[in-house]
């Protein structure tokens, strides 16, 4: 139980990603049908912004404010008091990955897009790690190097699914 506790706490961008898409399906199934593409992809990204941002970062703010140390060691890294920094960096996501949830898409957008542009610069920062320091620790190319590309694709697909059909309708009627 302690090495499953270990990798899904270690895994935690996955392990989020999977709880949202658990309770997505728990939400369509109990959805009045038949479910509607806008019921879905509205469902999948909503759990995508709670989970996939918003707990995620809560949880990447903790890691890094509270548990600093631990956090720098799984990076690779000599503990830094900028870790402070990233984490409430991520509190700051996470505030807008719970809020955008209830909010329209521009709120969903920039609740993607921030974070996107944080991962995506991390991953380029855990490259160079990777070739000039050979820094091949497991939350520096891991998992957590492949989450920090992907899951801003994700949430940008999600986010274009749920709002293809009110484009579509406004381009058809202008």
């Amino acid at each position: 139980m302690q090495t499953f506790i270990t990798l899904v706490l270690s895994n935690f961008t996955i392990s989020f990603l999977i709880v949202g898409l658990i309770c997505a399906l728990i939400s369509m199934a109990r959805a009045r049908r038949p479910l509607s593409r806008e019921t879905v992809s509205e469902t999948l990204l909503f759990q995508y912004l709670f989970f996939g941002i918003g707990m995620t970062f809560l949880y990447n703010c903790i890691m890094h404010t509270v548990f600093g140390e631990m956090s720098a060691r799984f990076i690779g890294w000599a503990d830094s008091p900028f870790q402070r920094e990233v984490g409430f960096a991520s509190l700051g996501f996470a505030a807008v990955g719970f809020l955008a949830g209830w909010c329209g898409r521009d709120t969903r957008l920039a609740a993607i897009l921030g974070p996107a542009l944080f991962l995506w610069g991390a991953a380029g920062g855990h490259v160079y790690e990777m070739i000039t320091a050979h820094n091949f620790a497991p939350g520096n190319a891991g998992v957590i190097f492949w989450t920090d590309i992907f899951v801003p694709v994700l949430g940008f697909v999600l986010l274009w699914l749920r709002y293809d059909s009110v484009f579509r309708a406004a381009r058809a009627t202008a």
